[in-house]
Parts: structure tokens; sequence; C-alpha cells
């Protein structure tokens, strides 16, 4: 496996949830303008309008704190970990049916797809059935995954 800069994967999530507060905290205030403008009071008993821009305020509100979470947890990523174990900051190559692949083992931002020079790296939450399997295991490990149709078996190429 070619050397990669851990640094350089998580300084891509942040920007990535970065990029998402911004889009977030301009809804968040389109929004929650648009509920307490006076243009939208209620018209009559039925008009939900201003209400309904309350809630919808208030879901992206909650947006906003959840994305603010997610980058403490990046913060909170120690990518300079010993290399025997795998643990979440680690990069690892993980082979299946006869194909490897690179998986970044992270506290958040699962599903993440990124590409580093020319190396795909796969971002998989320490909590997901692959990141739970592969925790603590050494170079070498297989483990087993089940999925609603088969049990996959896997085995750990290389740590970073």
């Amino acid at each position: 496996m070619t050397k990669i800069n851990k640094n350089d994967i998580v300084r891509l999530l942040k920007d990535q949830v970065k990029e998402e507060i911004s889009k977030a905290k301009t809804a968040y205030e389109s929004t929650h303008s648009l509920a307490t403008s006076s243009e939208m009071k209620a018209e009559g008993k039925y008009d939900t309008r201003s209400i309904e821009a309350g809630y919808m305020a208030g879901a992206q509100k909650k947006r906003i704190d959840e994305l603010e979470l997610e980058m403490g947890l990046l913060d909170e990523i120690n990518t300079e970990h010993d290399a025997t174990n795998v643990s979440v900051g680690s990069l690892v190559s993980i082979e299946y049916n006869s194909m490897e692949r690179l998986y970044f083992i992270s506290s958040t931002s699962g599903g993440s797809m990124l590409k580093l020079g020319d190396q795909a790296i796969l971002v998989i939450s320490a909590f997901s059935p692959i990141g739970s399997e592969v925790i603590g295991l050494e170079v070498g490990d297989e483990f087993e995954v089940e999925s609603s149709k088969e049990t996959r078996l896997y085995k750990l190429k290389s740590i970073q």
C-alpha cells in the first residue's frame, strides 16, 4: 500500500462537513427569517405557513448542531497511533473476494468516498459492520461479516 497522509483524509472530511455546515446555515437563516416575517402572519385559522416554516427552521438548526458535533468528532481522530492494531484513525487495506480496498476507520462520516491521488478510500464508521469487526485486529487476521444474503470472509492486508 502506498503511504498516504491520514491527516489529508481527515482534512478532506472536515472540508466536506464545513461545506455542509455552511449550506445548512444559509438554509436555516432563510427559513428562520421567513418563519418570523410579518408577511407570514396567519390569514385564518387554517393558515399554518408560519408554523411549518418554524418547524423547518428547527429541523435545520438541529442538522447544524449534528454537523458541528461531527466536526468535533473529526477533531478528535488520532492519526498518529501505533499501526499494529486497527483503531479509529487507521487506514487499512482489506481483501474480499480477491480484491483489496482501502478503508479509513472513523468515528463519523461513514460511507464517504474520498480520492487522494490515484487512491480511492472508503471512510467507514467504527460502528459499521466491517468497522466494528476490524477494530483491534492485526495484519493477516481474518474476520466475517454477515449480510442479509451471505457471510463474507475478509482479510486484513495492511494497517497504516
